[in-house]
């Protein structure tokens, strides 16, 4: 890192100069365990319905959640479609410049994949480097013989490719995709940067979508755009992007939600967008943290209200794209504990944000939610448990009850299920994008299975996050080299 962007990290982060906890926040997230461990001893004293105390909890705020996403995405029926101009959009006499950094790490199976979906775009991309990030695989020899890329010396940009202008190669010592990213970020100089995973493959007009969003609106800062998961084509991996497919609908549908009261702390690294001047005003991204892209907006959210700007994070229907998943349970259940690990280091370091009016929605309502996320695996899977020593113990006093409870959660699942994928498909302008049938069949079998997956990892990320042993790990790409292979760019569900 640089040192005018490791002086403006030190100003910007928590993490290295931390402010007093105040009250409110040792309060909101102390009484979320107390709540747990007060309901949790409730199984152990009461009998009937009470006894599973710790479910009811759950399945309460869950639906609480659900109701407020449903709410808050009611507009997706009215909206219309962006307009095709970006300049008439924004009401700019100059073009927005948008550059693509590609952060690489050993990813010579899926950058082809990648790179011609960038060269291919509707509205082509200024400017794309590929972050190479220490790459001890065929990269080398992939960007040279096939995109006309000479090596440039250790920690240096390319001379701009004979055969595609504008596509450049930074060539890096390994350090991790924070690391890659900003020094990526130093050597371009565009108004937009688009940061792309070099297994992320960007639909034809993703590219001109996220011009328009930036052009239009002066105070966007970061946006995402949406993204469907692709997996193996083994067995395995067909069950895990079935459910995943469905994952990402409710959870890109929680984004808009969040969005529109200005509390969108979520986005995707593998493929963002963000001003480049603010981005750099906060220092980059955090090379200490395992989701730098979720830490990244938190740091822009403070610096915001700290210095009085109308920073915006958007999510954009209109901007898709495909990207690698995990396609087997050890590749899944690493993949979640990183992402909760991480999102338990931003948490902590953030912590004097929850409950702070002066965030507006974000401090009062979004971060104490995050602040329940924080244990939500532990209930969840407490719940799960239990329902567990009810059936061995053959307790139907108590069994009874619950399975009205659960009975009543799946059917409100099932609707919200079923209606998500209704609007989903209206958002991002595919009538046809996922099917009903098996959203059906997804909603009924996932709260016994790939939802007790999930809290599992989850439960693993408190074990990273208090040792402090995450990492990014080895990471597979199989699903986009298989889609390839069978000649699927669009890959359904």
């Amino acid at each position: 890192m640089n040192d005018s962007l490791q002086r403006a990290f030190e100003a910007a982060s928590p993490r290295l100069s931390p402010p007093a906890t105040p009250l409110r926040s040792w309060l909101i997230h102390g009484g979320v365990l107390v709540l747990w461990a007060l309901l949790f001893a409730m199984a152990f004293r009461i009998g009937n319905v009470r006894a599973w105390s710790v479910g009811v909890a759950y399945v309460l705020y869950d639906t609480v959640l659900l109701l407020f996403v449903g709410w808050k995405t009611l507009p997706i029926l009215r909206s219309l479609r962006p307009p095709a101009d970006a300049d008439a959009a924004g009401g700019n006499s100059r073009r927005t410049t948008l550059g693509v950094i590609v952060a690489s790490h050993n990813e010579a199976a899926v950058l082809p994949v990648t790179l011609a979906a960038l060269l291919g775009q509707d509205d082509r991309p200024d400017r794309i480097v590929i972050a190479d990030d220490g790459s001890t695989d065929a990269t080398g020899e992939l960007l040279a013989a096939r995109y006309g890329l000479a090596a440039p010396a250790p920690g240096g940009l390319s001379e701009a490719s004979t055969l595609h202008p504008g596509l450049y190669w930074l060539r890096l010592p390994h350090g991790g995709k924070a690391v890659a990213l900003n020094a990526a970020m130093l050597c371009i100089d565009t108004d937009t940067v688009l940061t792309v995973d070099g297994d992320t493959l960007l639909d034809k007009g993703a590219i001109g979508a996220v011009r328009r969003a930036f052009a239009a609106e002066p105070n966007l800062v970061a946006a995402t755009g949406v993204i469907t998961p692709v997996c193996s084509r083994t067995l395995a991996g067909r069950c895990f992007q079935w459910f995943q497919t469905y994952e990402y609908i409710r959870n890109f549908l929680s984004r808009y939600a969040w969005m529109r009261v200005n509390g969108l702390l979520l986005i995707s690294g593998a493929f963002a967008g963000f001003r480049l001047d603010a981005v750099r005003a906060v220092g980059g991204f955090d090379t200490d943290c395992l989701v730098e892209d979720y830490e990244l907006i938190h740091r822009l959210h403070r610096h915001a209200q700290a210095h009085g700007l109308a920073w915006t994070v958007r999510v954009l229907g209109d901007a898709q794209a495909h990207t690698d998943a995990p396609s087997s349970t050890g590749a899944f259940l690493r993949q979640r504990r990183r992402w909760f690990g991480g999102f338990l280091q931003t948490q902590y370091w953030y912590r004097a944000m929850v409950g702070d009016r002066r965030y507006g929605w974000l401090g009062t309502l979004m971060l104490p939610v995050k602040a329940v996320d924080t244990l939500q695996p532990l209930y969840g899977l407490a719940a799960f448990g239990l329902l567990l020593v009810y059936l061995v113990r053959g307790d139907f006093g108590v069994l009874a009850p619950v399975a009205g409870v659960i009975g009543a959660k799946i059917v409100l699942d099932l609707a919200f299920h079923l209606w998500s994928v209704h609007l989903y498909r209206r958002w991002i302008g595919r009538p046809g994008e996922a099917h009903m049938a098996q959203a059906l069949l997804a909603a009924l079998v996932e709260p016994f299975t790939f939802q007790i997956l999930r809290h599992t990892g989850a439960a693993w990320g408190w074990w990273t996050f208090l040792t402090g042993r995450g990492t990014w790990g080895k990471q597979t790409r199989v699903g986009l080299v298989d889609a390839e292979g069978a000649g699927r760019h669009e890959p359904r569900p």
